[in-house]
């Protein structure tokens, strides 16, 4: 079969020939249809993700790890956890019985492979407990993920919406998807300060970060107040690190703001996910939720691996 091979770690993967994977027991093979490759897909083919020991260990392998498939009997799937070294960048990828969920076959393919990506926007519900009203800021709004937590927060009944970004012209684009007011992060430490302060109105009730480090930092800090009084609750919910792995967090931040930070993750069990990917899925059906995708095939792999002209799009390899 044809696939996407990674002969070394934070090398750039190779379109060529590649074994056809052998089902073991309790395990089925999946022609694969779709495969979004994401910024964790490119962590861990460059070792820095703590995945990577496990999907990249041994080489040559093929990268990313979840998709949208079809098994032995048609049945159209979303599969995730491929054996390695069988990642899901190939015509054929081999899974454990359970490892896959059947999709909604009127969706594309290609769409269907970012519906898991709105579910990171969904955690200001999940997480972080959001009513309708509620001001949301996006750390992040100009990456796929961050445009479609701007959807989504306008979905679930945000009052206001504030983004944040480097690039002038993407965040008028973020601004024309729901965003009411726009933060560029490339500027100096104390006009960033400043520039979250002027737009908190009555605060921030939740706050979606998929930047950390410096942005994050400065923002927290930000949220100190100058006076005693009670301060209001804002949920911080850590997502991404495009900004930074780390920060310096001062106990102040933590001790008078009312701020309280959690991770993406809080919240999720088997049913909530399923109810919160049921309504993505409800959304996208109907239009109300819109997804921009840019399709290669899987023979232009090594250039689309290295693309930074994506601009919010998610990449999508159809096999």
């Amino acid at each position: 079969m044809k696939a996407a091979v990674l002969h070394e770690i934070g090398g750039i993967p190779r379109y060529e020939e590649f074994p056809d994977p052998v089902p073991g027991e309790d395990e089925v093979v999946i022609d694969v249809r779709a495969v979004a490759v994401e910024n964790v897909d490119k962590a861990v083919a460059a070792g820095t993700h703590y995945a990577s020991q496990r999907y990249v260990a041994q080489l040559p392998a093929i990268p990313a790890f979840d998709g949208i498939g079809t098994l032995p009997d048609g049945t159209v799937v979303g599969f995730g956890n491929p054996r390695p070294p069988y990642g899901a960048l190939a015509e054929k990828t081999v899974v454990a019985k359970g490892s896959f969920a059947p999709i909604v076959e009127v969706i594309d393919p290609a769409i269907a492979t970012v519906l898991g990506t709105a579910i990171t926007g969904m955690s200001i519900k999940t997480a972080g407990g959001f009513v309708p009203g509620e001001t949301v800021l996006v750390q992040g709004a100009t990456g796929v993920a961050g445009r479609l937590a701007v959807k989504v927060a306008r979905l679930l009944g945000a009052g206001r919406i504030v983004a944040t970004g480097r690039d002038d012209d993407q965040l008028g684009e973020v601004r024309a998807l729901g965003a009411d007011t726009v933060i560029n992060t490339a500027v100096s430490d104390e006009a960033l300060a400043q520039a979250y302060l002027d737009a908190r109105g009555d605060g921030y009730d939740v706050v979606l970060d998929y930047l950390w480090g410096r942005p994050t930092e400065i923002l927290l800090r930000a949220l100190v107040p100058k006076s005693f009084a009670f301060p209001k609750r804002t949920r911080v919910i850590q997502i991404g690190e495009s900004a930074g792995g780390a920060l310096t967090l001062a106990a102040e931040s933590l001790r008078t703001s009312g701020v309280e930070i959690c991770g993406a993750a809080k919240g999720l069990d088997p049913q909530t996910m399923g109810e919160v990917y049921g309504q993505v899925v409800t959304w996208a059906r109907s239009g109300k939720l819109t997804f921009d995708v840019e399709t290669v095939p899987l023979r232009d792999i090594e250039t689309a691996w290295q693309r930074t002209d994506l601009r919010g799009r998610r990449l999508v390899v159809l096999p």
